[in-house]
């Protein structure tokens, strides 16, 4: 601060004064999360649920530390109630990472997509990495989703939605919360926002809570920019190389739908047709599993909402945010947390999820029947589908509900390899996309989208596709340190074969790809 004052000749000249900054305070939401995620108090479910003079919970009473009523499962325990603290309050005072008008955008076309007018492609890797915040890896990404979606709005005739699995996705449910190394039983890596994956490192450290807010916000950054300066511009053609493809039939056949797709954005300059706007950059979304409630409740923000003004409650984490399998219970956490905020929100559906728990769930994140509100991210595997799917399709279709029905064929199809590494057998999870495809069309519904956990590296993760890559294969490149994913040709293969379904009603696998 700069003040003047008088000086004996009558002159005014400047005295600076230090002020030391203002001190970051912790709202009390984020004092009794520190308390409740750390084991420096014996907090227990009794303690904390908040109630009226006859003992009853006001389930209509909701704000961003309402879960702290809820069990919590996939719970992490830090060991100082003061680190957690001081994380948060952090967090609570840093800007959004996305707006209240982006989150409606979307929300407008994942209406389109639950009434069959778009297509949506969710993608990206199991857990990233805070190393994965890199231009190379970014650019990889979105270049192996912006081809992917060429071809499926060439397939399916729709316009598509592009939501990454990016820019927060570090946190991933475990089965096992440890695992045993030379005979010492340690905490199992859980992703980088909760723990490291040296062995080193796996005390859970909430800084890297505020790690993940910054490392999300360079990758959103770097996003933003390489749009704005037309890397998705279809002026400027991807390098369509199709040398992964071993089979000189089917990297004919490739070839075809690349030479359509390629054909039809000349003859649009030919005509003038290609001035759009939209042809020279895209919307593109972020994604991840809300796994982590204290880093949500921290960036969940009432803001203004554009379309009419009134104040709501926005998780500025991300776009679009989802609850996995482990932790949908009803009556539980996350889905207490959910409930409450206005973003669209995915559901990951297995095949334990019986139908009355899936009717419930709906009911409570999406009590005005919102079209494209919530997202149902089924994930059976390829032997469960045909006797899980048209229940659940069945049981939704005589709801109000009107939800986006998204297949995830990658999470249900994980198998141990021969070499004792998991994968995931690409035939396996073109069986339970096919099928996804097949039975709603059954049923008389639609499949509005798929999710896969994917890579634009040329990783060597699941086995099969066209680079036909075998169980011996997986050595030469296995980087994942959770799931497999499906590297960039995989992930390409997906997509022509989901648009031969929709041109021909039926998905060739590719060994029939050399026959046809």
């Amino acid at each position: 601060m700069v003040y003047q004052s008088s000086s004996r000749s009558g002159s005014r000249s400047p005295v600076f004064i230090k002020v030391d900054p203002q001190k970051l305070i912790p709202s009390e939401g984020a004092i009794r999360t520190a308390k409740l995620r750390s084991n420096s108090v014996g907090y227990t479910e009794s303690q904390i649920i908040r109630d009226d003079d006859h003992g009853n919970i006001d389930i209509k009473q909701w704000d961003p530390t309402s879960w702290h009523t809820k069990p919590i499962v996939q719970d992490v325990i830090y060991s100082s109630m003061e680190d957690v603290e001081k994380a948060l309050e952090k967090l609570e005072a840093l800007p959004p990472l996305v707006s209240p008008s982006e989150i409606n955008n979307l929300q407008e076309k994942l209406r389109d997509a639950a009434l069959g007018k778009a297509f949506v492609l969710q993608g990206g890797d199991c857990a990233e990495l805070f190393d994965y915040c890199s231009q190379e890896h970014i650019e990889s990404k979105m270049k192996i989703l912006l081809q992917m979606s060429l071809v499926l709005i060439w397939g399916t005739k729709l316009p598509l939605v592009r939501i990454g699995r990016i820019a927060g996705q570090f946190a991933k449910p475990r089965s096992k919360l440890t695992e045993e190394v030379d005979g010492t039983v340690i905490p199992s890596f859980r992703g980088d926002n909760i723990n490291g994956f040296d062995m080193s490192e796996r005390n859970p450290d909430p800084s890297r809570l505020v790690s993940a807010y910054f490392h999300s916000a360079a990758t959103l950054n770097f996003i933003r920019s390489s749009l704005s300066s037309g890397f998705a511009d279809l002026h400027r053609p991807f390098d369509w190389s199709l040398s992964h493809v071993q089979s000189s039939e089917v990297k004919a056949r490739y070839r075809a739908v690349v030479d359509a797709i390629t054909e039809g954005l000349s003859f649009m300059k030919t005509i003038g047709a290609d001035k759009s706007s939209t042809l020279e950059s895209i919307d593109f979304y972020t994604s991840h599993e809300g796994l982590m409630l204290e880093f949500e409740q921290c960036l969940t923000r009432k803001l203004r909402d554009p379309k009419d003004g009134e104040s709501k409650w926005y998780n500025t984490s991300a776009h679009f945010l989802w609850i996995g399998d482990r932790t949908r219970q009803s009556n539980g956490a996350h889905v207490e947390y959910f409930r409450g905020i206005m973003n669209p929100i995915g559901v990951k559906v297995g095949p334990s999820m019986t139908v009355d728990e899936l009717v419930a769930i709906l009911d409570i994140l999406d009590p005005d029947c919102i079209a494209g509100k919530v997202t149902l991210i089924t994930r059976y595997g390829a032997g469960n589908i045909s006797k899980a799917l048209p229940p659940h399709i069945a049981a939704v279709k005589r709801t109000k509900h009107k939800v986006v029905w998204m297949s995830d064929p990658c999470h249900g199809n994980t198998k141990a390899s021969t070499s004792g590494l998991k994968t995931r057998d690409f035939e396996d999870i073109m069986t339970e996309l096919a099928l996804a495809l097949q039975i709603h069309k059954d049923n008389d519904s639609q499949l509005n989208g798929v999710h896969l956990e994917l890579t634009g590296d040329a990783v060597t993760e699941c086995i099969g596709g066209s680079a036909r890559l075998t169980d011996e294969d997986l050595q030469i490149r296995y980087d994942t340190v959770c799931d497999p994913r499906l590297s960039e040709t995989q992930s390409l293969d997906v997509a022509f074969l989901i648009a031969d379904w929709c041109k021909k009603g039926k998905m060739l696998s590719i060994a029939e790809h050399s026959s046809s």
